[in-house]
């Protein structure tokens, strides 16, 4: 008897520890955002999962700031380090409160006139609000990741 209840209890210990595997995997993703060339230290790097007819809620998003090296590594909105599997829609954006991305031609994102106060985020709208540049994270997660982004400004 006694050898029955300690095996139960083993087998409790190992599903209790081991999980279901049922949830989104978290892999590594990092790397790096150049501006014109130079390694971009303002900007906010985000991963939104895509969903699919197999799997139509894949997990939460992640994101991360830049360092002064232009260097990110991506942690989910709930603090799990990196991205889940799969593909995304990648925005890059100045951080920042008063920060404005312009649209193509120059107007705002919404719709609007230029705007009437805050900075012009020099990162163009095809790379933020307007995004639909997509990244596949594999199994094995990314490290290298390099978003070469030309500014608005010198288009």
């Amino acid at each position: 008897m006694r050898q029955r209840v300690t095996a139960v209890a083993v087998a409790l210990v190992l599903l209790t520890t081991t999980g279901c595997g049922g949830g989104p995997k978290y892999v590594p993703v990092s790397g790096v955002v150049l501006l014109d060339g130079k390694p971009y230290g303002k900007a906010v790097v985000s991963f939104q999962p895509l969903g699919t007819s197999e799997n139509p809620n894949p997990g939460r998003g992640s994101s991360a700031y830049t360092d002064e090296n232009g260097r990110f590594v991506l942690k989910s909105d709930d603090g799990t380090d990196g991205a889940v599997v799969g593909k995304h829609i990648v925005r890059i954006m100045t951080k920042g409160n008063e920060v404005v991305q312009l649209a193509e031609g120059g107007g705002s994102v919404d719709g609007g006139g230029p705007p009437a106060k805050g900075t012009v985020d020099p990162i163009p709208a095809e790379w933020g609000t307007d995004s639909k540049k997509e990244v596949d994270v594999p199994v094995a997660g990314l490290n290298d990741l390099k978003f070469e982004i030309t500014s608005s400004k010198k288009k």
